[in-house]
């Protein structure tokens, strides 16, 4: 277990530094702190009222959150999941990696329920995601404890080195998550270590980074809010087609707002698509441009 602290007054004057050579080397990384706990109580709350909202979606593909969707997730709910997206602690974790300008392009609540929480295949986020350059820091935040008991995430060390993507297949079945796994021969499994985290503990992992996680069959629910920023050196492409489904919920990509919520966008990014009436509770630029 990597020791880690609550955010105070202090960490917020002076960040504290993340270990980039183990990053680069595995990763994946566990921050060096944690969330403060009214943070957590209020993000806890939050979930559990998107679950009510929400019951008739599969709580592992909860998809943008910080995002309005009609009656069921007001503008009021989404605008609190944008504040936690944007939590400035979190910025200066994702800054060190990815450097000064930041796009939040994506977010999702992957909530395990106990007993029958479904597995995750081994696959590359990349493999669905259309930024050009492929870059993206995804910051895992543990909302439960989650641990190999009830189906943490798994990820395969150094596997994102060569910044590429391997070939994915089709193996969709009801009791996964995602469709494409990963071609086998592209990793040891045998070298896979368990991102462990406890509540209000985070990890922040690379864009090509092999990971997976085994189905919930413990007695306890396992809950995360994932939040994807990608460097503004990057373009959001927004010729990809524009319906996609994910455990059954259906998006679109080519229409999601995203937002500059950091820096200074370099890569000609649209920062208007999708942004409407219900957006004007949160900004679309940290700046104003």
């Amino acid at each position: 277990m990597v020791p880690v602290a609550p955010v105070s007054a202090a960490t917020a004057a002076a960040p504290p530094r993340i270990d980039l050579d183990m990053y680069r080397r595995d990763g994946l990384i566990v921050a060096p702190v944690a969330l403060p706990g009214t943070l957590l109580d209020r993000m806890r709350g939050s979930l559990d009222r998107l679950l009510e909202n929400s019951a008739d979606i599969a709580p592992e593909s909860l998809i943008c959150p910080h995002i309005p969707n009609g009656v069921r997730h007001p503008a009021s709910e989404a605008r609190t999941w944008f504040e936690y997206a944007t939590q400035p602690f979190i910025l200066d974790l994702v800054e060190q990696v990815i450097g000064p300008d930041i796009v939040l392009w994506g977010s999702q609540v992957f909530c395990k329920p106990a007993r029958k929480g479904r597995e995750v295949p081994w696959h590359q986020d990349g493999e669905y995601w259309p930024i050009r350059p492929l870059a993206t820091c995804s910051v895992w935040i543990a909302l439960d404890d989650a641990t190999p008991e009830n189906g943490c995430m798994r990820f395969i060390p150094g596997s994102h080195a060569a910044g590429s993507l391997y070939a994915h297949h089709d193996a969709a079945r009801p009791d996964r998550v995602l469709g494409l796994e990963i071609d086998a021969q592209a990793y040891d499994v045998h070298t896979a270590r368990d991102d462990v985290l406890m509540a209000g503990q985070m990890s922040l992992h690379d864009v090509f980074l092999i990971h997976g996680s085994a189905a919930n069959r413990s007695e306890r629910r396992r809950a995360g809010f994932v939040v994807r920023y990608m460097p503004a050196t990057s373009r959001y492409d927004r010729s990809v087609p524009d319906s996609q489904t994910q455990a059954g919920v259906s998006f679109s990509l080519s229409r999601r707002p995203i937002w500059l919520v950091r820096g200074v966008d370099r890569a000609g990014n649209d920062f208007v698509t999708g942004h409407g009436a219900d957006f004007g509770l949160v900004p679309r630029h940290s700046d104003d441009l």
